[in-house]
């Protein structure tokens, strides 16, 4: 177990968020790890810039293990606007969004990755709402794009329960699309015990980010993201979990706040480190 699981540690590139394609690769020397999750909205917005990473990466012997990309329109500033907002479910920005999402796909390709994860937004929890019908058509086109190009999908959880994320995954039963399980989300959107969502989601694990957070004292408001070890995720459990599931996928770090990035994600290395040891 621990060989395997730290053979397969990674960090989310946006994590860094690099100025270019030499940033990245100098700070992931600084941290010692050398496997990426890649953003890919930058490649998008930026080829001039970005266009250089297959070479660097080859360079230097930088491997990059999956993709993500972002939503148009998308506000985080609290819960109630991401749920208005985020993901393919707003009509008002979809073809903006289809557009975006077909150039990813062509440059996920290039960079023959085999996994690309995105937040695919708040998900209907009655069967009869009307959105329900069209986000799965949504969700199986982006599908059908992506194992065109011999790619799966993986959606970030946190956003509902782990009992709706598993029914709706039932519902689509496309065997190629499945979780990228964030255990840290859960506890920040307040959707129940991240290793009892773990074993819900356990039949469509795709990847996992390896992020902490700490539970919200006001309800409808969010919980607090901290370094890997600061929170209520409990990682010896959660590995165990793993384990246990025969998990096979990328664990990849992940830090969306704090102003000393490169600092917490060799802290939550080392972490991990110690608890697999």
């Amino acid at each position: 177990m621990a060989n395997r699981q730290d053979s397969k540690l990674a960090v989310c590139s946006w994590s860094l968020r690099p100025a270019d394609p030499r940033d990245l690769v100098a700070q992931l020397q600084i941290i010692g790890i050398r496997r990426v999750q890649i953003a890919l909205d930058p490649l998008r917005e930026l080829p001039s810039v970005w266009g250089v990473l297959p070479e660097l990466c080859a360079r230097h012997g930088v491997e990059l293990v999956s993709g993500c990309f972002g939503t148009a329109g998308e506000d985080y500033s609290t819960l109630e606007s991401i749920q208005r907002t985020g993901g393919v479910v707003p009509d008002a920005t979809w073809p903006e969004n289809w557009r975006n999402i077909q150039t990813a796909a062509d440059i996920a390709q290039k960079l023959k990755l085999k996994l690309v994860t995105f937040h695919a937004g708040f998900l209907p929890h009655e069967p009869s709402d009307p959105r329900l019908k069209t986000l799965l058509q949504r969700i199986a086109l982006i599908a059908d794009l992506f194992a065109a190009r011999g790619m799966e999908l993986g959606f970030e959880t946190g956003q509902e329960t782990a009992e709706t994320l598993g029914a709706f995954l039932h519902q689509l039963g496309e065997p190629h699309v499945g979780v990228n399980f964030d255990p840290a989300n859960m506890i920040l959107y307040d959707k129940g015990d991240p290793i009892a969502a773990l074993q819900v989601l356990g039949p469509w694990l795709k990847q996992c980010h390896i992020k902490d957070a700490v539970k919200t004292r006001t309800p409808g408001t969010w919980g607090e993201e901290v370094p890997v070890g600061a929170g209520q995720v409990d990682w010896p459990a959660f590995l165990r979990t793993l384990d246990r599931l025969g998990f096979q996928g990328n664990l990849a770090i992940e830090r969306e706040a704090g102003e000393q990035r490169v600092a917490d994600i060799r802290t939550a290395r080392q972490y991990l480190d110690k608890i697999i040891a």
